[in-house]
């Protein structure tokens, strides 16, 4: 077994806490101590907030789980400060291919176009990805930001009132309480802290099951994502394979529904069906195996007085797309500046609500997605299959069929149409930089733009004039003034001037565009700054 399983990352130790008559009080506590609930402490201490992070764990999280994260995940990790050692480690890949029984029918990439720092995926297990999150918190603390992780600590009950949340611990040593001003529930798609507070998804749970296998080999398979509908060696269902770092390749075999899970996932039964796959000849260790099952849920509310959920335990997709783990930190990155802003009194308690407005969205985005995908990957009918079956035959041949293949589309950030926080659009410009999207990175010489937004609200100016700093209502804006002459590949340009000669963007601190106008007007700029902050 792989010596990163059992080593504990965040051993037990006792915490003050334990010995207090009356329970401490914090600012946030976040339940898991998973990708999305590290990520979400992480952007929060960096904000200079208080927090602690409690999991019943002290490990890192046994096989790879998701091992997909997309462009959009790698520049929330660069502005938390590990995106670097992601993309060093990680597998790059853009391509994919799909292939309809041995034949190759269709293939595609995913970014087409030049000028990113990052590409659209890399391939890396999460138990890498949670070991760079906690070298992050280290380094915090070196720092002195007051941010803690505190393993074999489970939460046991869980009491919610109109100032705080109380919280009962359980450790080695027993048990303990201690009071939040915020909880951010991460705790995974088996929350415990949904369970307590009594609540549930909604959704469909879909009639088939799916082994994982994490398998160590040598192969000369290229870095692509390769994935079979009805393939010879397992007939009437489908496969997915995708390399990872260290000589894994993650595989994903359909099985059907009615299986007896603890029988499949017996080495005895898993290796047969892994030679059919790989042949006969190939060497190969097993290194974790797991079946799930398809589930697209949300519940019905995010937020929930002052404990917010996010991630797996907020909502559930089927893994083909790679919509869980990425859309779970995109999560943090959209509640982690809104919190901040609260804590600090500088926008009212109602701005957390917008994180359920533009999430839900975004959950019920990938759900759409994921059903889809679902209903194309395992047909429920004879009808839908020989409709799937007729897809895949013509796009080996023909254009118009291939974007009708649906082998799981590939995780994209949400676009917030309709967010109370947008401005009207006032620019005739791209629509990929539209109020409501994510800002498009773009070269900036040896830079890019991303990389120099920032934490904080940014006035990006493009060829315009306006203030260096603007102070509205408590909320500091920072100007960032451009020219597209600093991108020579005009990549600058065809990304937010499209045809105007000159552009003025308000920039959320997660990066996501709040309003844009061809010039700087003080009053309305001011406006949208309040709007952006839940204040009109």
């Amino acid at each position: 077994m792989n010596k990163i399983f059992e080593t504990p990352l965040y051993a037990y130790e006792h915490s003050p806490d334990q010995g207090t008559p009356a329970p401490v009080r914090h600012q946030v506590v976040v339940i898991g101590a998973g990708p999305v609930g590290l990520a979400a402490a992480i952007d929060l201490a960096q904000q200079g907030i208080e927090v602690v992070v409690l999991d019943d764990n002290d490990k890192v999280s046994f096989g790879s789980r998701a091992i997909c994260f997309s462009k959009r995940t790698l520049e929330i990790a660069d502005r938390l400060g590990c995106g670097r050692p992601m993309v060093d480690k990680g597998v790059l890949w853009n391509r994919g291919k799909v292939f309809f029984d041995d034949r190759k029918v269709y293939e595609f990439d995913l970014q087409d176009e030049e000028g990113h720092e990052h590409p659209a995926f890399i391939n890396l297990q999460q138990y890498y990805i949670e070991e760079y999150l906690v070298d992050r918190i280290r380094a915090l603390q070196g720092e002195g930001a007051k941010i803690e992780i505190r393993g074999r600590n489970k939460v046991s009950a869980i009491g919610t009132h109109p100032e705080h949340v109380t919280l009962e611990i359980d450790t080695p040593e027993g048990s303990y309480n201690i009071e939040a001003d915020w909880l951010i529930a991460c705790d995974g798609a088996g929350s415990s802290t949904r369970a307590m507070l009594g609540m549930d998804f909604v959704g469909r749970v879909f009639e088939d099951n799916f082994l994982i296998a994490d398998v160590v080999m040598e192969a000369d398979f290229p870095t692509e994502r390769w994935f079979w509908f009805d393939p010879p060696f397992n007939k009437g269902q489908s496969a997915l394979l995708h390399q990872q770092p260290d000589n894994v390749w993650r595989i994903d075999l359909q099985l059907g529904w009615d299986i007896d899970k603890e029988r499949e996932q017996r080495p005895e039964n898993v290796i047969p069906r892994l030679k059919a796959m790989l042949g006969e000849d190939v060497n190969f260790e097993l290194e974790w195996v797991s079946i799930y099952t398809f589930q697209c849920r949300r519940m019905e509310q995010f937020r929930h007085g002052r404990v917010i959920f996010a991630g797996d335990s907020a909502h559930q997709v089927s893994p083909f797309g790679a919509r869980g783990a990425n859309s779970g930190i995109q999560d943090t990155d959209n509640l982690s500046w809104k919190l901040k802003l609260v804590i600090d009194g500088t926008a009212p308690d109602s701005l957390l609500d917008s994180y359920d407005t533009e999430r839900m969205q975004g959950a019920d985005e990938n759900i759409l997605n994921s059903t889809r995908s679902t209903d194309f990957i395992t047909p429920k009918s004879e009808t839908s299959r020989l409709f799937r079956d007729a897809v895949l035959d013509l796009s080996e041949h023909y254009d118009f069929a291939r974007p009708l293949v649906n082998s799981g589309r590939l995780s994209t950030p949400t676009i917030y149409e309709g967010s109370p926080l947008n401005s009207a659009d006032a620019l005739d410009g791209p629509e990929r930089a539209r109020p409501g999207a994510p800002c498009p990175d773009a070269p900036l010489g040896d830079e890019f733009l991303l990389s120099k937004l920032g934490d904080g609200f940014t006035l990006l100016t493009i060829d315009a004039e306006a203030p260096d700093v603007i102070e509205e209502d408590g909320i500091t804006v920072t100007r960032l003034a451009l020219s597209f002459k600093d991108d020579p590949s005009m990549q600058l340009k065809a990304r937010l001037l499209g045809s105007n000669d000159s552009a003025v963007y308000l920039i959320r601190p997660d990066q996501y565009v709040a309003a844009r106008r061809p010039s700087y007007d003080d009053a309305l700029f001011r406006s949208a700054i309040r709007r952006a902050t839940g204040k009109e």
